[in-house]
């Protein structure tokens, strides 16, 4: 467990000093409670995030570890505070490779539950878990290999050929984005799941955002399907 700088997070309750999570989760406080609907105050929305991260986190990092297709499972969990950001999350790499996860302030603040923000890290924890970055890195690359040399042949000057890699490389990398999206819903659903959250709770989050159905070349799948894929993990989950 590393300690994860909350000075935007902080900020959302007024203060605007620099917070290291304690070194014992049972020092954290207790989940807010979730009113009937609506947005949590500031404070309860900050609460949240520290306990949820303090559960999820060393769950995240167990199971990366027990994966073992990873280098590197010290997960670094950052606030994203650009201002203007709307509600969102991503997982990428530092320079030297440990796995970095980004959540918006605006995320934070959306959240209904302790369940959503959960569901949130493990999925993003999943992408790098299942080696999501680099495969679609390689696929991209291999992509734009493929449509640069159909060009070539094809008698196009350089400047199509570079043209025709772009296009080859995002084509073939969003061929395989619903994919990993569907598999790191189901490997954060069980992240979510043993760090002691209901996954099919977090996930109703989807209901909020808009639906991308089944577009060609799309990025995400459908909404309905991923909570579905959610459903039936957590179904396996319980034994039913």
């Amino acid at each position: 467990m590393q300690k994860i700088w909350l000075v935007a997070l902080m900020a959302m309750a007024g203060c605007v000093q620099p917070v290291a999570y304690p070194a014992q989760p049972s020092a954290y406080p207790t989940p807010a409670v979730q009113p009937a609907a609506g947005k949590l105050p500031p404070e309860a929305a900050a609460r949240n995030f520290l306990t949820v991260v303090a559960r999820v986190e060393p769950v995240a990092e167990s199971y990366c570890r027990q994966a073992a297709t990873a280098q590197n499972c010290d997960f670094q969990i950052v606030i994203d505070d650009r201002p203007g950001e709307a509600p969102n999350a991503f997982q990428t790499l530092d320079r030297q490779g440990r796995p970095i996860i980004a959540l918006s302030l605006a995320l934070i603040a959306d959240a209904r539950n302790p369940d959503e923000i959960a569901f949130v890290l493990g999925h993003e924890a999943a992408h790098h878990i299942a080696g999501h970055i680099p495969r679609q890195q390689q696929t991209a690359a291999t992509g734009a290999v493929l449509a640069g040399i159909v060009a070539a042949v094809s008698g196009g000057g350089q400047a199509e050929v570079d043209r025709a890699q772009q296009i080859g490389a995002g084509v073939a990398a969003r061929s395989y984005s619903k994919d990993y999206e569907l598999q790191a819903d189901a490997i954060g659903a069980e992240i979510a799941w043993h760090a002691g959250y209901d996954p099919v709770l977090g996930a109703a989050f989807f209901d909020r955002l808009p639906d991308p159905g089944d577009q060609f070349l799309g990025s995400h799948p459908a909404n309905s399907q991923r909570k579905a894929v959610v459903a039936r993990v957590v179904a396996s989950l319980r034994g039913y």
